[in-house]
């Protein structure tokens, strides 16, 4: 893997972690143009990394509420969000993890967030904040966020529309969304840390490994800000119909057998 094609991939990952149009599903794509399908498992710890430390630096204010009040509201908020993707990860994890290597559900699975968003953008605009968010709310969301562990349905989408449809207002949806993204993309990385440590590393230079790290985290900061201020006042209809013209050509080409 060149640097260029890590830092592209960085790019990706970045972006696409939190504009809601899934992660996973483009970094299946970009490693599948750039013929990186081996490259996986080390490569994407490094791509979550760089991604976590966005979110950390955009929320430390929080975290360090957090630190200093770990049993009050805004951590048993996210303890409440993450505990359906726990459950779903533990049960369901071998299955999700061969769905992900084939990629034969891709297509689908980008429709169905399209559809997510398209719904959720025609809800009545809500008017909750942080201080109203309920741990209802939180479950709510976070059982959206488990639905996520599709390699192509795009966790930020999801639990931005289940924070519609629980009647937050659009900026708090896409600010409790990317805050809910810590606790699972940090315990994503130690299972994949765990999973590295038991031999399944690849060979990729400690220069692309840089590169594809700083980029993921540089893109991903960018996009958590303008998404949450994108949010304010305008529509998701637009991802909507991006995932919907991607997942109907990778469609068409599975059964052209292309892809």
């Amino acid at each position: 893997m060149s640097k260029l094609e890590a830092f592209i991939l960085g790019i990706i990952q970045g972006l696409t972690e939190f504009i809601p149009i899934s992660s996973t599903g483009h970094l299946y794509l970009g490693r599948h143009l750039f013929g990186l399908d081996e490259a996986g498992l080390f490569l994407d710890t490094m791509l979550h990394v760089g991604t976590l430390l966005a979110v950390l630096v955009v929320y430390k204010n929080e975290l360090i509420q957090i630190i200093k009040n770990p049993f009050g509201k805004l951590s048993l908020l996210l303890i409440i969000g993450t505990i359906p993707a726990v459950i779903v990860g533990l049960l369901l994890n071998d299955l999700f993890d061969t769905i992900s290597k084939t990629g034969v559900t891709i297509g689908w699975e980008f429709l169905f967030t399209g559809f997510i968003l398209w719904i959720a953008d025609g809800v009545k605009k809500g008017s909750k904040n942080m201080d109203n968010i309920t741990y209802g709310d939180a479950l709510f969301i976070g059982s959206f966020q488990a639905v996520a562990i599709f390699p192509a349905v795009s966790r930020s989408g999801l639990t931005i529309a289940a924070g519609l449809f629980r009647k937050l207002d659009r900026e708090t949806a896409a600010y409790f969304s990317f805050l809910l993204s810590i606790p699972v993309i940090a315990g994503g990385i130690v299972l994949e840390v765990g999973e590295i440590a038991s031999g399944h590393i690849e060979a990729i230079t400690f220069g692309s490994l840089l590169v594809a790290t700083l980029s993921s985290a540089l893109f991903g900061y960018f996009a958590i800000v303008w998404m949450i201020n994108y949010l304010k006042k305008r529509s998701l209809k637009i991802f909507a119909i991006y995932v919907w013209i991607l997942g109907l050509a990778i469609l068409t080409l599975q059964l052209t057998g292309v892809f």
